[in-house]
């Protein structure tokens, strides 16, 4: 979303602010309308593509008809940008609760744009549409490609192997290359954790049994490659099977037959194998804990699922809310408004370990949290739970770091001027990990284990060099 795509409703009230919002946007194509006591003209939220804010001085609070419902009902659910009436004044409890956006009354241009940017990322993310048929979004260019090779390869009966880490989604995608395939598609999908197989019981899970085979097998049993007959088998975490047990998957793989324990005619099968693990396989097979004959067999076609930090801040604020207007519901959140801006920038900021499970979680929490309050940030719960997310999140690569000594005593292994340097990033952006790591050039992961490598805790400033002996 471009800045010409944009429309700005000044409503003024007491303060000269509509001339000084035309100068600072002055030579961006921006148009300002001048609303006060107008209301929107029909349409205003659809205006040039969508785009549109609202620039309020406070004092227009002070006409009756400026309540704060009286607001909400003439900007139409605008996102409001509030002019403070005094200085540098920027109290939350002045302003209307659903917006906190606030400049103060001697805003300059620069935060003026600045605060507009910001705001027209949130309108971008918010209102992205999921399609009703695919609840997978990917607005990154990583993830629009991955969905392009998918539905390339979901068409044909070869297997696939997908690698990604935990909570990426590789079960989604194993069901889109399942729901996608015209002959195996109609069929079953059957779903096996490889990592919770007893070692007792998997000749009997994977094969089946017939009846009366042991002790305690009173009726007949399909296993796994039975029941996804005519489908598809997902073998989750496959790298999780001990050598032995592999070799007996791929003689069923080769042959396409299996043998139920205690029977004695095979059963010829006709399905597709998906395969996914978290694990480096090609090094697992050079270290000899994975059979090179499986992984060939396995890997005909081969998957990379993104993590959510090389997804970037698009995918997490468009997965984010798609989970939270689920939760919440359309009619509370109609009622309720635009959510906080504070929700939306510790989001984008956070690192997610555990990818999108991880951030799915956090939308649930927070969508719970509102549903049942009825508010955004009733008793700061919202606020807690943030908080606490952004804790774990941080917890994942600590910055431990009690004293000057132990710093001092690790600073002959550093590259210091790597680390004043990312200081230095990290001071010009406020120590927001996102926009500083876009600066240097390195995704957020590298960015956390470049801290940690070197210490770097919140506001620390840059030191010189040890001083050398002698």
């Amino acid at each position: 979303m471009n800045p010409s795509d944009l429309v700005i409703y000044v409503w003024e009230g007491q303060a000269d602010i509509a001339e000084r919002v035309e100068r600072c946007m002055l030579g961006m194509d921006v148009d300002v309308v001048r609303a006060d006591g107008l209301g929107l003209p029909p349409g205003a939220g659809d205006a040039a593509g969508g785009a549109a804010i609202a620039v309020v001085s406070v004092t227009v609070l002070e006409g009756a008809r400026f309540t704060r419902q009286g607001v909400e009902g003439n900007f139409g659910g605008l996102p409001v940008l509030w002019v403070s009436a005094n200085g540098r004044c920027t109290n939350p409890g002045t302003y209307a609760t659903e917006y906190s956006h606030v400049l103060p009354f001697d805003f300059t241009g620069a935060e003026l744009r600045a605060m507009l940017v910001h705001i027209l990322r949130r309108l971008q993310s918010t209102q992205r549409q999921v399609q009703a048929s695919d609840d997978i979004i990917a607005e990154a260019d990583c993830m629009k490609r991955l969905l392009r090779d998918v539905d390339t390869f979901a068409d044909c009966e070869h297997s696939v192997l997908i690698f990604g880490e935990t909570g990426t989604g590789k079960e989604r995608i194993a069901e889109r290359l399942h729901e996608r395939n015209t002959h195996y598609g109609a069929g079953p999908f059957v779903v096996v954790n490889c990592g919770a197989i007893p070692d007792g019981l998997f000749e009997s899970l994977f094969f089946g049994h017939a009846k009366g085979s042991f002790t305690g097998a009173v009726t007949a049993h399909k296993g796994f490659f039975e029941q996804a007959n005519g489908g598809t088998l997902f073998l989750d975490e496959i790298a999780d099977l001990p050598l032995y047990q592999q070799v007996k998957l791929l003689r069923v793989l080769e042959e396409r037959t299996v043998t139920r324990l205690g029977a004695t005619s095979a059963v010829r099968l006709d399905f597709r194998l998906v395969a996914a693990t978290n694990k480096p396989l090609r090094e697992l097979v050079h270290a000899g804990q994975f059979r090179a004959d499986l992984f060939f067999r396995l890997a005909v076609i081969e998957l990379q699922v993104p993590s959510l930090e090389e997804r970037g801040e698009a995918d997490k604020l468009a997965i984010f809310y798609a989970i939270l207007r689920k939760v919440v519901g359309q009619e509370l959140e109609q009622t309720l408004g635009e959510p906080p801006f504070f929700i939306h920038d510790a989001v984008a900021e956070m690192y997610y370990p555990g990818n999108v499970r991880e951030l799915r979680n956090l939308a649930e929490r927070i969508g719970v949290a509102v549903r049942q309050t009825r508010d955004w940030r009733a008793d700061g719960a919202t606020e807690r739970i943030l908080s606490q997310a952004q804790s774990l999140s941080a917890a994942t690569f600590p910055v431990e770091v009690s004293s000057t000594e132990p710093q001092l005593a690790n600073r002959s292994n550093w590259d210091l001027d790597e680390r004043n340097r990312i200081i230095d990033a990290l001071d010009a952006n406020d120590w927001k990990r996102q926009n500083t790591a876009q600066q240097l050039g390195i995704s957020r992961k590298v960015l956390w284990e470049k801290m940690r490598k070197y210490q770097i805790s919140d506001g620390e400033p840059t030191v010189p060099a040890p001083l050398e002996d002698g």
